[in-house]
């Protein structure tokens, strides 16, 4: 069976600006194009740009028992979200360990959807569903164009009444370009930003138009991999890429806990009865590493599992994902550091494969920690 067995509608968008389309999800994905990747970093930082990640799976769970569902399966108290809000949380196994992360979009009193990566997000729901009057579906019709970037809103405002009073984690049922869309208040950039959930049919004259009228705002196509530049700076992490599945422990099977990575404020306060609930609440003070980040001394970037040791030369922790960013001149990283370890201003050594490098533990996340940009009004 081969790897890529989902496709995007834009496929040859991507083959244009000379993707391969490498297998993401099962998703024939834009992780390579011809031109520099630092251009569309700057872009979304500084103007916008547009991104394929329909390989992202969408799950609908309709039916009298669907918020029931997805409370069992995720960390969120889900009464609480209301039509036109949305949720990010967590998905755990019997053992209390993480194995999916998702946004939980409440469409209408019985309707859901839940967009979830690579992790086992589908069979969370599934397994949860079992008895239970509730009809799960995986949409890959569902293609998802995100537009990130402190520019969007001002695109978008072009075509969509009522943008700009779109809060941050909501959504809206509407039309752009004269096809029927939901633009969510969401994305994975750290930026003020939206996606857009299109039809199949309609994804190319979406993205087309976008990249034709956005042109003259600066607003760029991007491909999927620009993420790891801004999900270093904004503490997005990635399944598997920052977990166990990656760099398991030894004689441990993988899987890292919500207090480890950093993602235990996915629970919803006073939340039981969600899978691995009891092991979650009793793990906490167990942690066997903290992710954190580090702050390389000179320009050149971390490589992705590059070890981190202390001035004795001892293993302290691994880089998951390093970049430089050429806005700020610094060069960063997320990494799995052991708890004592994981405080700010610590001094380490990161070994590349050119030779160890000076860094310095740092906070996250590197850039806009209060979050002001991506939850801006107006």
């Amino acid at each position: 069976m081969t790897a890529i067995w989902r496709y995007s509608a834009l496929a040859e968008r991507h083959r244009a600006l000379g993707s391969k389309l490498e297998d993401w999800s099962g998703m024939g994905t834009a992780w390579s194009y011809d031109k520099d990747a630092d251009e569309e970093y700057i872009a979304i930082r500084t103007k916008a740009g547009v991104m394929d990640v329909s390989g992202l799976r969408k799950v609908h769970i309709t039916g009298p028992h669907a918020a029931h569902v997805i409370d069992l399966a995720t960390t969120r108290n889900v009464e609480k979200i209301y039509p036109g809000k949305s949720a990010y949380a967590c998905m755990l196994n019997d053992a209390g360990k993480f194995t999916d992360d998702c946004i939980i979009y409440r469409l209408s009193p019985n309707s859901w959807m839940v967009v979830h990566g690579t992790g086992s997000g589908h069979e969370e729901l599934t397994r949860a569903a079992v008895g239970r009057d509730v009809s799960i579906r995986f949409d890959d019709n569902l293609h998802d164009i995100s537009l990130q970037g402190p520019l969007a809103v001002d695109y978008l405002d072009r075509h969509v009444p009522g943008i700009r009073d779109l809060p941050y984690f909501h959504h809206m049922q509407t039309r752009l370009f004269g096809c029927p869309v939901m633009i969510s208040r969401t994305g994975y950039t750290g930026e003020r930003g939206y996606e857009i959930f299109c039809q199949a049919q309609d994804a190319t004259l979406i993205w087309d138009t976008i990249v034709e009228e956005g042109a003259e705002m600066g607003i760029i196509p991007c491909r999927f991999t620009t993420l790891d530049m801004l999900r270093v700076e904004s503490y997005l992490l990635f399944y598997p890429y920052d977990n166990s599945q990656m760099y398991p422990f030894e004689s441990e099977s993988a899987g890292d806990t919500l207090w480890e990575l950093g993602l235990d404020f996915t629970v919803s306060p006073r939340k039981t009865g969600f899978r691995g609930c009891e092991e979650h609440y009793r793990l906490r003070g167990k942690e066997r590493f903290k992710i954190f980040g580090v702050l390389l001394d000179g320009k050149e970037v971390a490589d992705e599992g590059a070890v981190i040791t202390d001035d004795t030369g001892t293993k302290i922790g691994v880089v998951t994902c390093g970049m430089y960013s050429p806005l700020t001149g610094k060069s960063m990283g997320i990494a799995r550091l052991d708890v004592e370890w994981a405080t700010a201003g610590k001094t380490i050594n990161i070994v590349n494969a050119s030779g160890p490098l000076g860094a310095t533990t740092h906070e996250l996340p590197f850039d806009d920690p209060k979050k002001i940009k991506r939850t801006a009004k107006g």
